[in-house]
C-alpha cells in the first residue's frame, strides 16, 4: 500500500460511520484536487452475540485498514441523540473503540456529526442516506451501488473531512452546548 501513498503525495482518509450492528468505512486519497477511491465495505457485526466482542471486532477491523491503507487521517461521523439511550450508548462504545484504534497509531482523528456530513456532501443537512449515497457514487465514480448506505456514509465522512480541509468543524465543550448549539437532537 505504501506504492499508493508514494504515488498521491498527498494523503489518505479512512472514513468511518460507527454501528453496532453494521459499521461503514471508507478510504480515499486526496491527490492535488483528484479524489481516488481506495476502498469501502462494511464491518458486519450482528453476527456476533456479545457487545464486547462487537467491540474487539470493530477495534481489529479498523487495526487492519489502518496497516493496510496507512491513512493520515481519521473522520468519525459523531453518534446522534436518539430516544433510546442504550443505543445511543453502544453507538458511542463502537465510535471509541474506533478512535482507540487510530489513536493507537498515533494517526489524527476529526469528528463530523450526521448532518454536517450531509450537508457538505450533498448540500443539504436533512438528505436521505439514498441521496448522500448517489452523490457519492457521482462524486467517486463508482459503477455499482453498495448494497449496504453505511459504506457510503463512511465515504461521505471522509469527504466531508476533506471537504473541511480537515479542520474540526464543531468544537463542542459540554452536552449542554452540544444541546443548544443543536436543538433538533431533543426533538
Amino acid at each position: 500500500m505504501s506504492e499508493i501513498k508514494a504515488s498521491t503525495k498527498e494523503k489518505i482518509i479512512l472514513g468511518l460511520d460507527p454501528g453496532t450492528n453494521v459499521m461503514g468505512y471508507g478510504v480515499i486519497a486526496v491527490k492535488k484536487t483528484s479524489l481516488i477511491l481506495l476502498q469501502y465495505g462494511v464491518i458486519h457485526l450482528s453476527r456476533y452475540t456479545g457487545h464486547e466482542l462487537k467491540l474487539k471486532k470493530i477495534y481489529d477491523r479498523v487495526i487492519n485498514l489502518i496497516e493496510e491503507y496507512l491513512p493520515d487521517e481519521v473522520a468519525l461521523e459523531a453518534p446522534f441523540y436518539g430516544k433510546n439511550i442504550q443505543s445511543m450508548l453502544k453507538l458511542g462504545r463502537a465510535q471509541g473503540v474506533a478512535m482507540a484504534a487510530a489513536l493507537s497509531r498515533n494517526i489524527p482523528i476529526n469528528e463530523y456529526a450526521p448532518k454536517k456530513v450531509k450537508q457538505s456532501v450533498t448540500g443539504n443537512g436533512n438528505a436521505s442516506k439514498e441521496q448522500v449515497s448517489a452523490m457519492i457514487l457521482t462524486l467517486l465514480q463508482i459503477k455499482d451501488a453498495p448494497k449496504l448506505l453505511d459504506a457510503t456514509d463512511a465515504l461521505a465522512v471522509a469527504l466531508c473531512h476533506h471537504y473541511q480541509g480537515g479542520r474540526k468543524v464543531q468544537n463542542v465543550k459540554s452536552w449542554k452546548a452540544f444541546l443548544s448549539e443543536n436543538p433538533d437532537r431533543m426533538k
